[in-house]
Parts: structure tokens; sequence; C-alpha cells
């Protein structure tokens, strides 16, 4: 049994390390397409706000959804 929340903690440790490193790679691309390194966290949503319609809409097909790898 403890062998097994050993595995399920080291599982969900690995995880949440992938989920940090994604979040800083795409917040590193944010700012460099955006030129937004200046602006506070709640000016950034703003500007994330501003074109998300537009992107949502008006991206390829390729990069729609959580089924599609590339």
């Amino acid at each position: 049994m403890e062998r097994e929340k050993r595995k399920w903690r080291t599982f969900m440790n690995n995880e949440r390390k992938k989920r940090a490193n994604r979040l800083i790679q795409k917040g590193a691309l944010l700012e460099k397409y955006f030129d937004c390194e200046h602006l506070t966290i709640e000016q950034t949503e703003e500007l994330l706000k501003t074109f998300s319609y537009y992107v949502n809409h008006n991206k390829p097909n390729y990069l729609k959804g959580n089924d599609n790898n590339g």
C-alpha cells in the first residue's frame, strides 16, 4: 500500500513539474510576442481578453481543440 502511495506521489509531482514548466514557457512566449513585460497581471489579462475572441475564431483547425496533436 505504501509503495502505491509513493508511486502516486511521484507521478503527481512529475505532472506538477511538467505543468509548471509549460506555464513558464508559455509566459515567456507571451512576453516575447506581445511585448508585455512592463504590464501587470491585470493589464496582461485585459490585453488577452481584447484579442481572445479574434484568435479563438481565426486560428487554423489543426490548432483547435485537444484532439489534434499537429
